[in-house]
């Protein structure tokens, strides 16, 4: 279970650290202290749904037709490699910073539309949980434990950054904090595509 459960944490939150529109809300809430339980739970929770669509969709898929995991496993890799280049070119170049922007205190009820609209309006969000996530599940014989894996990496993520946003504004204000943190992003896709073509 492990040996699934384990992959699918890291590459969910390789994934779901990038810089986004989303993230940089969970961290706005986080600092200015409003609806933070809210805001995490509802990010991780829509990221559940979507993960265990692409891994129950995805698993189906594969057993149906054989050939078409393979093609799969290639294309995530090449996903993966793709993606990691362009952690790398950040890292390289830098100027990154993350900043929360001030803003009027809103509802919860507000706030958690904004928060759907994030999510479910992103095109990266599908192509992350459905396309990738889900491809790659099905190299894995525990499939529930790799989505689980990285279903407890969103919910963690947001969590953290939510709670901890307080402490990690100062330190992310830095671009060599980003740069530091996109070099991280590359050499760990970068492992998991090798992974995956010499599985």
């Amino acid at each position: 279970m492990l040996t699934s459960f384990i992959p699918g944490f890291l590459l969910g939150l390789t994934l779901i650290v990038a810089i986004g529109a989303q993230n940089a809300f969970v961290l706005r809430q986080g600092l200015r202290r409003e609806h933070v339980f809210w805001v995490c739970l509802t990010c991780g929770m829509c990221d559940a749904l979507l993960i265990a669509a692409g891994v129950a969709g995805f698993g189906a898929l594969a057993q149906a037709v054989p050939w078409f995991e393979t093609v799969m496993r290639y294309g995530g890799a090449a996903f993966l490699i793709a993606y990691g280049a362009r952690s790398a070119l950040g890292a390289w170049r830098g100027g990154g910073t993350l900043e929360a922007a001030e803003q009027a205190p809103a509802s919860l009820g507000r706030t958690l539309m904004v928060v759907l609209a994030l999510t479910f309006l992103n095109p990266h969000v599908y192509l992350d949980t459905l396309v990738l996530l889900g491809s790659i599940s099905a190299q894995y014989d525990n499939r529930l434990a790799f989505g689980s894996g990285a279903v407890l990496a969103s919910l963690t993520f947001f969590f953290m950054l939510g709670y901890g946003a307080r402490l990690l504004q100062p330190l992310f204000a830095k671009p060599f904090s980003w740069r530091i943190l996109d070099a991280l992003i590359a050499l760990t896709m970068w492992a998991i595509a090798v992974s995956l073509l010499y599985v």
